[in-house]
This record gives C-alpha cells, structure tokens and sequence, in this order.
C-alpha cells in the first residue's frame, strides 16, 4: 500500500514541477492566463493522467487494465477538448 502512496507522490512533485516551469514561462512572456478556471480543469486532468498512467505501469490484471486504458482515452480526449477550446 505504501508504493501507491508514493506513486501518488511523485506524480504531484511531477505535477508541480510543470506548473511552477508553466508559471515561470508566463513570467517571462508576460502573459497571464485568460482563463484560470480552465487552467486549473486542464491540470487537474493532466495529473489525473498521470495516476492513471502510474496505475497502469504496476497493475497485473488484464480486466484493470482495460478500464485503465478506457479511463486513459476519456482523459485524453477531454484534454484535447480542453486544449482546442483556446
């Protein structure tokens, strides 16, 4: 139980990571985003992904698989929703 915990981990290091580059970035451009609202949906969705992902990489049965693949393609395609609505 405890690898899940840690998994969970450093997919939120990883997801903060790239928010503070993304910050970072509009700094440097000086561009805030139009949006936060929408921000905040489509990173929530990003790191959501990468559980999903991390679940995947460990999970042996073939059943928990599948709906980790499904789960992943629902992911997917709100991401690319949410980033073709700029």
């Amino acid at each position: 139980m405890g690898d899940a915990g840690e998994g969970l981990i450093d997919a939120e290091d990883r997801f903060q990571q790239w928010v503070a580059e993304r910050e970072q970035q509009k700094q440097r451009k000086g561009v805030a985003s139009a949006d936060p609202e929408r921000e905040r949906k489509l990173n929530s969705l990003r790191l959501a992904k990468a559980e999903l992902e991390r679940q995947r990489a460990v999970t042996q049965s073939p059943i928990r698989q599948k709906q980790i693949a499904q789960a992943l393609a629902d992911l997917e395609a709100a991401i690319s929703e949410h980033t073709a609505a700029k």
